[in-house]
């Protein structure tokens, strides 16, 4: 079916721009990468909804066309872990998440609050902990250019740069990474807040991630990418022991950027994954309560 594009209300008051699309299968929620968007899922949603799956993505507070926290508000893990578990809790059954990086990693989070929020959850490219090396670099990317880009042309650049296996990005599809400024040049879709408020401090959190994960019952699969610098065998295997019931499919073609990198290999490994989940059962815990300042 078509994807609608609702506007959610998050942990908070906070809007969340999302793009849904309907179907008779179990649902799959999406949650993306720090400084992606929901376009980061496009072709798996689709693929996923063409084989009956009802999808949503939403772009996390702070990104794409969601809204941005106040200046006198900091951002902190736990407001993403409250959007996610609202997000998830107002569906109508427990969805299957799919989620990448930072999205996962809020996942777990949210699962070992709320048990049977998910029905499942397809962790992709990462671990409760990982390699300093691989966060590195994506910050330094990600704080590369504060004062942003002349022009998507300077932009494309940058970016094929940092990604010089991905095809050269096009105008059209910069218009959705980049937003013009007032002075005329192009700065990225999200607050640069979140580079110092969320991201610099994340490795404070892993042993409460670790233990998150520990708490997890639902099915997961991880999905890793070969040639990631940021998930590794060692992070890999510490994972599978905290949560010995999951499952782990190794991609070796791909990096960090998974489902960008291998679509097609990605949706299969997915899609093999829901055909053989058994039957979700609703469970009532997630759905009786309600994070504060979100909606009923």
């Amino acid at each position: 079916m078509p994807s609608q594009h609702p506007l959610l209300e998050g942990a908070h008051g906070t809007a969340l721009a999302a793009s849904q699309s309907s179907g008779k299968r179990t649902p799959v929620l999406f949650a993306h990468g720090f400084g992606q968007t929901r376009g980061a899922w496009s072709a798996a949603a689709a693929a996923l909804n063409a084989a009956g799956h009802a999808t949503l993505a939403y772009d996390a507070r702070g990104h794409g066309d969601s809204g941005w926290n106040p200046a006198d508000l900091p951002y902190h893990g736990e407001q993403f872990t409250d959007d996610l578990i609202v997000v998830a809790g107002g569906l109508p059954q427990p969805p299957v998440l799919v989620a990448a990086s930072m999205g996962g990693l809020f996942g777990l989070m949210a699962e070992a609050r709320w048990p049977g929020l998910f029905a499942a959850m397809v962790l992709v490219d990462i671990t409760p902990r990982w390699e300093t090396r691989g966060v590195e670099r994506i910050l330094a990317f990600m704080s590369a250019h504060p004062e942003g880009f002349a022009s998507l042309e300077a932009a494309a650049d940058s970016i094929a740069a940092y990604l010089p296996h991905r095809p050269r990005k096009s105008e059209e599809s910069l218009r959705a990474l980049l937003r013009p400024t007032a002075d005329g040049r192009w700065s990225w879709h999200w607050d640069p807040r979140l580079v110092d408020e969320l991201a610099r401090d994340s490795e404070q959190h892993q042993d409460a991630i670790a233990e998150a994960a520990r708490r997890i019952q639902c099915p997961v699969l991880l999905v890793s990418g070969g040639r990631s610098d940021l998930v590794s065998p060692q992070t890999v295997a510490e994972f599978l022991a905290l949560v010995p019931h999951a499952r782990h499919v190794h991609l070796p073609d791909a990096t960090h950027m998974v489902a960008g990198d291998d679509n097609d290999a990605f949706t299969v490994a997915v899609l093999n994954y829901l055909d053989a989940l058994p039957p979700a059962s609703t469970t009532a815990s997630a759905r009786t309560e309600h994070v504060t300042g979100a909606s009923p």
